[in-house]
């Protein structure tokens, strides 16, 4: 029977009580970033979380074994062609063999839970999709946040989607949604959503409190973590607007539904932006393992 496989590195670190962070493996496939800013991003990521006196934990599936901690000659593999995996493909991605299944937020989060790591670390998370009273197209990984009692930290949605709905339905699931120094809802590569967060914070200690008290009041949930990108780094909300319109037009045309319209529609706004959501994508994506990172930090020292 396959069992989940943790590194030697990432098993050593949390039996000591080290910070460990979690990271998903799709941003660095080809299903992601494209090469090379998919290996810059993985490198930044996990030199973000070192910094903090940290070890990466990339979640993979790699020859049908789930894995939580990948060693450095194996980076290549997940950073080349990929079988997309969320937590509903888990079980067929191992029962069939797959060569790489790069792991979605659901499956990260899933993976990291079963091996014990605390916080994870993630670009923009899926949601509520625009149209969902047609569709009912709600993404798993909102669900697998409020499942598991992990810090999820992101740089809010993904802008395509319905925002506000998004929000609304992380309430419904019961789901803390923190703003990190920000009072306002991120909006992946732009910092800015137009919608309130439900709470803000301003440092590593307070969102220890806060997931502290979850575990003190037995709340089951995990905590959603968003990270503004920074107004050097992100897009203006303007060009996004413009950029999203036509993109979501071209899906609409395409008959794209569900995981399909997320590759497509980021596809389309990196050419309407000129190519300048990539480096936005690297810089959130290291800005925010490095938020988790010390927090992770925080709560390793919290329970030292």
């Amino acid at each position: 029977m396959t069992q989940l496989l943790v590194s030697d590195e990432v098993g050593t670190a949390l039996a000591e009580r080290r910070p460990v962070v979690a990271l998903e493996s799709t941003i660095f496939s080809h299903l992601g970033l494209p090469s090379p800013s998919n290996a810059d991003a993985l490198e930044r990521c996990i030199a973000a979380i070192r910094g903090h006196g940290g070890d990466p934990a990339v979640t993979a599936v790699i020859d049908g074994v789930p894995r939580v901690g990948i060693e450095q000659h194996e980076h290549e593999r997940v950073l080349g062609p990929a079988r997309k995996a969320a937590a509903r493909d888990l079980p067929v991605a191992v029962g069939q063999g797959w060569p790489v299944g790069a792991t979605t937020v659901s499956a990260s989060l899933t993976l990291a839970a079963a091996a014990g790591v605390e916080v994870f670390a993630t670009g923009g998370i899926g949601g509520v999709h625009r149209g969902v009273e047609q569709s009912g197209d709600i993404s798993a990984d909102l669900g697998a946040i409020a499942a598991h009692p992990i810090v999820t930290v992101c740089a809010g949605a993904k802008v395509f989607l319905d925002l506000a709905r998004t929000l609304e339905h992380l309430e419904t699931i019961g789901v803390p949604v923190l703003g990190w120094r920000t009072d306002e809802l991120p909006a992946f590569t732009t910092p800015t959503s137009g919608l309130p967060v439900p709470h803000r914070v301003d440092d590593a200690d307070e969102v220890a409190r806060v997931v502290r008290a979850a575990r003190a009041l037995h709340m089951p949930t995990g905590v959603l973590v968003t990270v503004p990108v920074s107004e050097a780094d992100g897009l203006a909300k303007a060009d996004i607007d413009a950029a999203l319109g036509s993109a979501l037009a071209a899906a609409t045309s395409a008959g794209l539904t569900g995981a399909a319209v997320t590759p497509f529609v980021l596809e389309h706004i990196a050419i309407a932006t000129e190519g300048r959501s990539v480096p936005a994508n690297l810089a959130l994506a290291e800005q925010n393992a490095d938020v988790a990172a010390a927090i992770a930090r925080a709560l390793a020292a919290s329970t030292a």
